[in-house]
């Protein structure tokens, strides 16, 4: 079985990351969401809330499962697990400078091969940090995020009722 594994914090899950893990879940066998913690950053979500959102998310999906982290080296994690393959979506080449390091690293250390996915043009621009901005700041985020994320940002506002702001 090839297996492989899609790391992030994922707070929250958004349309970038969808996009890029239904595309390597065509290339792989099983994709593991693999949902991690990042002590030096602040979150919105708890990672029960972000285990809960990506579930729900890639429910109707086969071949993709989501799984926290854990402690330790994501290196460690695939051997663990079986992985053969990190994938790892780009937006840009300051990602593609920032994750090469991390992705001669993993191999060095395991073996695991990391695959960059290219994002889709129109969602080049997303990131969790600015999903979550734009949101706090009351911009509509409807057509970045699925439905799992807009129910718990606001969940007194049913998702269909929502203002739609320009």
């Amino acid at each position: 079985m090839r297996r492989a594994v899609c790391p992030g914090s994922f707070d929250p899950i958004h349309n970038g990351h969808l996009e890029v893990i239904a595309r390597a879940a065509g290339l792989f066998d099983e994709v593991i969401v693999a949902v991690s913690t990042n002590y030096a950053k602040k979150y919105r979500f708890s990672l029960e809330e972000r285990i809960d959102m990506a579930k729900e998310t890639f429910a109707s999906l086969r071949g993709i499962v989501v799984e926290p982290v854990g402690e330790g080296l994501l290196a460690e994690y695939c051997r663990q697990r079986g992985v053969s393959a990190i994938v790892k979506g780009l937006r840009s080449s300051s990602d593609f400078d920032y994750e090469l390091p991390m992705a001669t690293m993993n191999r060095q250390l395991t073996g695991v091969e990391t695959v960059f996915l290219p994002a889709e043009g129109h969602y080049l621009h997303l990131s969790s940090t600015l999903i979550k901005e734009v949101f706090g700041l009351g911009g509509d985020i409807s057509d970045f995020v699925p439905r799992s994320v807009l129910k718990r940002l606001a969940p007194d506002t049913p998702v269909q009722n929502r203002p739609r702001k320009v």
